[in-house]
């Protein structure tokens, strides 16, 4: 990890695009969703605020964070246990008279105190809803070389299936400054796809958001940004690493495929830039006599007895002998039984597939088994 980055604090969004996948969330937050076998989404925006140096960073929650409190603890992983600054878990109600959020305004008028009380001169902010290795110095350094109001990190890609009806996308002039951004503006072809990861002076938020909140504004990008692009300098930086956008069920299960090509993996975990994530200690898994493991990615303590071809299996899982599985992504501690087949399907933590059974999706419509249930 590099040295403390004193310019910059950094506020991270957990709970927003839980609607995009409420299968997912309906015990968690987006940010806890497991992702790339033993990561969480959160790991990534985190460990890339941690690797520039930015340790004093708020994750303020809305709803179901118990998931989210469990996983990031102290915030020692990422460096962040921390007598000043550090890692702050802010609930919703954090400050008297308001409300639980349900934009970017209220969720940082909730911390407005908090804000004005640090000391930093920039604040970075970001969702949880991509996976991303980010290089957020870079972002920093753009905005102070342009002088704007408002930096925002954009890609130039197709907007994904499932963000059709949710998305921001930039219009930019020659200089690099955003002249409109649309909300929902769907075209096919390569668009400015707005990855909502922002900096901007802190005495700048506290006003935009101590205004915004007196008009009864509730969206950052809506009500600020997009009807002040004429007033405010917002200008744009292209992010051109590797991004997984999870924004559905089908998009979750591709994204997580994806990192079966090495270079797509190799592009989100670049070893100079690490991952950080909950320590478990658990033991190398264990391939016994007679089993079949192809194109997979595995974490530690699975134990595999059967087949296993084209699949990511997260920590802890089994496969007992006879059992077939193929492209599937199963979560931590998922067990299945002998003989059982499945194809195409995606199960949360501690599922269990009873013997002999036949489990079988499509890559356009992968099987989903909740939480906790038995097949």
């Amino acid at each position: 990890m590099l040295s403390q980055n004193n310019n910059a604090l950094g506020i991270i969004f957990p709970n927003s695009y839980d609607n995009t996948v409420p299968e997912l969330v309906t015990e968690r937050t987006m940010a806890s969703i497991p992702f790339a076998g033993r990561y969480r989404m959160v790991d990534f925006m985190l460990s890339s605020m941690s690797n520039c140096g930015i340790t004093n960073v708020s994750i303020v929650v809305r709803k179901n964070y118990h998931s989210l409190m469990d996983h990031l603890g102290t915030g020692r992983e990422w460096d962040m246990a921390r007598r000043h600054g550090g890692l702050n878990i802010v609930p919703p109600f954090a400050e008297k008279g308001v409300r639980i959020y349900s934009g970017r305004v209220e969720a940082l008028a909730s911390i407005l105190g908090f804000l004005e009380h640090q000391k930093e001169r920039y604040v970075v902010m970001c969702d949880a809803n991509i996976a991303v290795n980010f290089d957020f110095n870079a972002l920093l350094a753009a905005h102070q070389a342009s002088g704007a109001d408002v930096t925002v990190a954009y890609q130039k890609t197709e907007i994904p299936e499932g963000r059709k009806d949710d998305n921001y996308t930039l219009t930019i002039d020659g200089d690099g400054r955003v002249t409109e951004l649309l909300l929902n503006d769907y075209r096919p072809g390569i668009q400015n796809l707005d990855l909502n990861i922002y900096v901007l002076e802190r005495e700048t938020l506290i006003r935009l958001v101590k205004d915004a909140t007196s008009r009864g504004l509730i969206y950052f990008e809506r009500d600020i940004l997009a009807h002040n692009v004429n007033i405010l300098n917002v200008q744009a930086m292209e992010y051109t690493g590797y991004v997984a956008h999870i924004c559905d069920m089908k998009s979750y299960f591709d994204e997580n495929m994806k990192l079966l090509d090495e270079k797509n993996l190799d592009a989100l975990f670049p070893k100079n830039s690490p991952v950080y994530t909950k320590i478990r200690d658990d033991n190398p898994t264990r391939y016994v006599s007679g089993s079949k493991v192809s194109n997979s990615l595995l974490a530690d303590g699975c134990t595999i007895e059967g087949t296993v071809e084209n699949c990511v299996l997260f920590r802890g899982v089994k496969i007992k002998k006879g059992a077939v599985v193929r492209n599937c992504v199963l979560m931590q501690d998922t067990v299945v039984e002998k003989d059982v087949e499945m194809e195409y399907v995606v199960t949360d933590k501690n599922v269990k597939i009873t013997a002999g059974k036949k489990l079988s999706g499509t890559g356009s419509f992968p099987v989903y088994v909740q939480k906790n249930h038995m097949v």
